[in-house]
């Protein structure tokens, strides 16, 4: 970053001492919810809701696909909000609901919806998102023409998540955050750089205020000692043969973590839904619209 944008500060989060599988089966996650190869690590939702938001606030996740980071959620006392696509749905609705049966008492929805219809559809919570947390970039269904393009044009890579913090970015509440979790690596390439995905945050009109590290790799002592499925070595060793250059297997995923300015104006106009007007009214409401909720 320039000197007009200082770089955030970044910290490390310690959040890959178990595998992922093995923190799936620590929760109360349905067994479908492994297929869902971009998820969000719980133990990685878990310490982000934990660190940006208190309980009885409102996490929205507006790709969740099987719901991770709405379970983590509603364990940790929050109310939480999730957009998928059709494939998804159905697991994400199992893993709200296997929550709930293990005593999580906040309220939890899924809508079933396109990301750009489901904003009209969440207009009652207008500034009043207290988190939004997703991962970035959630899989194309026409993946490898997108790596195409975003080879000859590398920022362009961008222009998905600005088109995605845009509309969402109204939800907010004043001093309200936007957690992104980003992949090192994408099919054996590096993703967008962490500065590119900053600049399409301030253009929807956040501002940068961290930079993280979240582990997937276990930390023992001063070591990191990074695991890997087959398909990982698999892959690796076809980048590799590809490129003639060794490959490291990711260790880590990066952690961009925005605010929402509160202008005077902005804090003065936003109010707080009435006591009795809970994400139950509000879901009844989308369930009209969408014709399906959780």
């Amino acid at each position: 970053m320039t000197s007009r944008h200082p770089s955030p500060p970044v910290s490390v989060w310690v959040t890959g001492q178990h595998e992922g599988r093995t923190q799936l089966a620590q929760g109360p996650y349905v067994a479908e919810t492994v297929r869902d190869g971009a998820r969000i690590p719980p133990a990685i939702a878990a310490h982000a809701i934990t660190a940006y938001t208190r309980p009885g606030h409102r996490v929205l996740d507006p790709a969740c696909g099987a719901g991770t980071v709405l379970v983590e959620a509603l364990r940790a006392g929050r109310d939480a909000i999730g957009l998928t696509r059709h494939r998804w749905w159905p697991i994400a609705r199992a893993n709200v609901t296997a929550a709930k049966r293990h005593d999580a008492a906040p309220d939890g929805m899924v809508l079933d919806t396109p990301t750009d219809a489901a904003v009209g559809q969440l207009t009652g919570y207008l500034g009043h998102i207290d988190l939004i947390l997703t991962t970035w970039p959630r899989p194309h269904p026409y993946a490898a023409a997108q790596d195409r393009a975003e080879a000859r044009a590398p920022r362009a890579a961008t222009e998905p998540l600005r088109a995605l913090l845009d509309p969402y970015r109204e939800l907010l509440r004043p001093g309200g955050h936007v957690v992104l979790v980003v992949p090192r690596r994408s099919r054996g390439r590096l993703l967008a750089p962490p500065g590119d995905l900053a600049a399409s945050g301030r253009a929807a009109g956040l501002v940068p205020v961290e930079r993280c590290v979240a582990l997937t790799a276990e930390l023992r002592g001063s070591r990191l000692v990074v695991r890997s499925s087959l398909a990982q070595r698999r892959a690796a060793a076809r980048h590799e043969r590809a490129t003639r250059q060794p490959v490291m297997l990711p260790a880590h995923h990066e952690v961009l973590v925005f605010q929402a300015p509160p202008p005077a104006a902005v804090a003065a106009a936003v109010r707080r839904p009435a006591t009795g007007a809970s994400l139950s009214d509000h879901r009844a409401r989308a369930e009209l619209l969408s014709g399906r909720a959780a």
